[in-house]
């Protein structure tokens, strides 16, 4: 669990990694792709449409994806890169602990699936064992505790990171966790696409035990008590919404408090046994636990029992023979409208990605990052900083002793471009050709042991949370760094040959709508040194609300499917850094030769050549079962709002492609949402 990550940028998490060499721009060889156009569509009235318009018509989803667009696209034309360089891994003769043999093995024992299927769910059974073997709650305590080791979360979100309140030192947090639906409300909505999944979910545990032998009333009444027991931990949630809020989710408990509150659960023996010893913890949802305590003795042991042989089958669906992935793939399209399986090579890369991430990392960076590609992104970067910096000094809202502490923390920001410094060791995993299920479990008690002995550390703040291949980007307020993983810089986001409008509309916009998390309604409640901390005046802090408030009303406005909003509070923050970053990275334009000249390519101007960049780069056709759960469940809105919803309210935008009234996307000057 990565606790603290926000702003991650993308709309799906694909692995992927490029080179950032050339690709294939367009049929012009220009940076834009006019192909994709909708010269119907006024740019006035959904600039969205226009850059893009075309090609959403014209697109058909591949049965094996939940949608289309430039994050696909991104993968689609590096994927073969990635697999070439981990067959070339698995064909060689490599040294016993080296990354290549690790990775190499690792591939090998996955596309074994002759012993895969062979072995069917037998690597489960000795888990199975364990959970009959329960004979009391003291017991169930411990085996949760005991597959906590394993990297095998049961009821609790364990992570280790900075104290919010102290972001030198690691701390653990504990969150509330133990659903298998994607979050608290899929249990309590009564519309037909809830009661569908709902109903999914409930089949998904039932051919689940079916699946290790049990007769068809004996699973579905399983099912049943597994999905009231999970419905009563609902209860207790809090919504994704008042997850947002740092303060109400920072509670810090001494463990010996926790242990006397809840004494069903033999806290003082969880945290000895996943070898933790802190005098307190942070716990996020406090009901929740005590909702545990109580369900603890309330439940039935049995049904404890098949909760938890539920979660390992859940936990190691994609590791079994070929019935529990099948069975685990019919649930998901559920949320996702995919038909079709992934080819085996490919679900195994997004595993190794998982398990062995740095060190796939590190063979691609061998081959595939140039220097030049990081020393481009260094100057972008910096560039964007300069920019901010300008825009603070001319905000009118807010104070100058508020302006000189946000300048501070924005020249504060670690700056991560392409890998890390130093890769992760893994030399404590054993990888064998023919374990597939025992490497999966090797490297995931490597995880854990990696993130538990941090408890009670120093932060170190040259660590990543995410992998080099990884499409997307991120910002954190604890540490407060701004991360741009190597896999994210390629068209049409960065390319080293692009003129500055397509980079500055590009991972220029990635970079300012970064920089602006740690200035959205929660990156803003963290000082420079990344603590939880009040930074402002109380007028300038109820001014800013007041401007979220501005974007809450604004976002709540758009249906995006049927009559589904927008949930404009879950994606406040998302939506802050998305007005904020276009703004940022237009300025930082600006600062440019190009920017500052008004010379055509192909007919645009360098200021339409910036917001075309912008737009085509988040090029986006989803199922309707993916946007459904996006809408759900995901901070971040739509691809056509992130893109329409900022450039309303951006007058340079109406400057370049003579936005008027009368036109869709118009906005009185008055009314336009500026913040940064």
């Amino acid at each position: 669990m990565q606790k603290n990550l926000v702003g991650a940028c993308c709309i799906l998490a694909l692995l992927a990694f490029q080179s950032c060499k050339t690709q294939d721009k367009s049929d012009s060889q220009s940076f834009i792709q006019v192909s994709n156009f909708d010269s119907t569509v006024n740019p006035g009235d959904n600039f969205y449409d226009y850059v893009n318009g075309k090609w959403i018509k014209t697109t058909t989803i591949d049965p094996t994806e939940s949608g289309a667009g430039a994050f696909l696209d991104i993968y689609n034309k590096t994927k073969e890169n990635l697999k070439l360089i981990v067959e070339e891994a698995a064909k060689g003769n490599h040294k016993e602990g080296s990354i290549e043999q690790k990775v190499g093995d690792f591939y090998i024992s996955a596309m074994d699936t002759l012993t895969i299927e062979k072995r069917g769910y037998e690597p489960l059974k000795p888990y199975f064992e364990k959970i009959d073997a329960v004979k009391s709650t003291n017991d169930l305590a411990q085996l949760i505790a005991n597959f906590e080791t394993e990297n095998l979360g049961v009821l609790f979100g364990l992570y280790v990171g900075p104290d919010d309140k102290n972001s030198a030192v690691n701390t653990i947090f504990l969150s509330q966790a133990g659903l298998g639906l994607p979050d608290r409300d899929y249990y309590f909505k009564t519309d037909a696409a809830s009661i569908e999944a709902q109903n999914a979910y409930k089949k998904f545990i039932a051919t689940s035990f079916k699946l290790i032998g049990a007769d068809s009333n004996t699973a579905n009444n399983k099912s049943a008590n597994i999905y009231a027991l999970e419905k009563a931990l609902a209860n207790s949630h809090r919504t994704n919404v008042e997850l947002r809020n740092p303060e109400k989710n920072y509670n810090k408990i001494a463990v010996k408090d926790l242990a006397a509150s809840q004494p069903n659960f033999q806290w003082n023996n969880y945290f000895k046994t996943i070898g933790a010893n802190l005098d307190s913890v942070v716990v996020g949802q406090p009901a929740y636990l005590k909702t545990v305590n109580d369900l603890l003795v309330k439940t039935p042991l049995t049904t404890w029992q098949d909760y938890l042989k539920a979660n390992v089958i859940k936990a190691y669906n994609n590791a079994l023979s070929k019935p529990f992935v099948e069975n685990a793939f019919n649930y998901n399209k559920t949320f996702s409208g995919q038909q079709v399986i992934k080819p085996r090579w490919e679900r195994v890369m997004a595993t190794l990605d998982a398990k062995l991430g740095d060190a796939v990392g590190e063979l691609y960076v061998k081959k595939h990052f140039t220097k030049e590609a990081k020393t481009r992104m260094d100057e972008l970067v910096t560039n964007l900083q300069k920019a901010f910096e300008k825009r603070i000094d001319a905000l009118d809202w807010m104070g100058d002793s508020t302006k000189i502490k946000a300048k501070e923390k924005l020249y504060t920001f670690i700056k991560k471009i392409g890998y890390p410094d130093k890769f992760r060791d893994y030399s404590k995993v054993a990888i064998k050709k023919d374990t597939y299920f025992e490497n999966r479990i090797a490297s995931d008690k490597n995880e854990f042991q990696y993130n538990i002995t941090k408890a009670g550390k120093p932060v170190d703040k040259t660590e990543w949370g995410m992998t080099p291949p990884t499409i997307n980007a991120y910002y954190n307020p604890t540490v407060n760094e701004i991360v741009f993983p190597a896999g994210i810089l390629q068209f049409p986001f960065f390319d080293i040959n692009a003129d500055d409008a397509i980079n500055y509309g590009g991972i220029g916009m990635v970079i300012g709508h970064e920089m602006t998390h740690g200035f959205d309604d929660q990156g803003a409640q963290y000082d420079k040194e990344g603590n939880l901390k009040n930074w402002w005046t109380a007028k300038d802090n109820e001014q800013f609300k007041a401007k979220a408030k501005q974007v809450i009303d604004l976002y709540n406005g758009f249906i995006v499917l049927d009559s589904l909003h927008i949930n404009g509070e879950l994606t406040t923050g998302e939506n802050m850094a998305d007005i904020g970053g276009i703004a940022i990275a237009y300025d930082a334009f600006k600062m440019t030769k190009q920017g500052k000249d008004t010379t055509k390519i192909d007919g645009f101007t360098p200021d339409q050549r910036f917001f075309i960049a912008y737009a085509q780069g988040w090029k986006n056709k989803d199922k309707d079962e993916s946007l459904r759960t996006q809408i759900n469940t995901d901070p971040h809105s739509p691809a056509n709002y992130r893109v329409n919803g900022p450039l309303m309210n951006f007058t340079p935008f109406y400057t370049a492609f003579n936005v008027k009234e009368g036109n869709k996307m118009y906005l009185p000057e008055s009314k336009r949402i500026k913040i940064w």
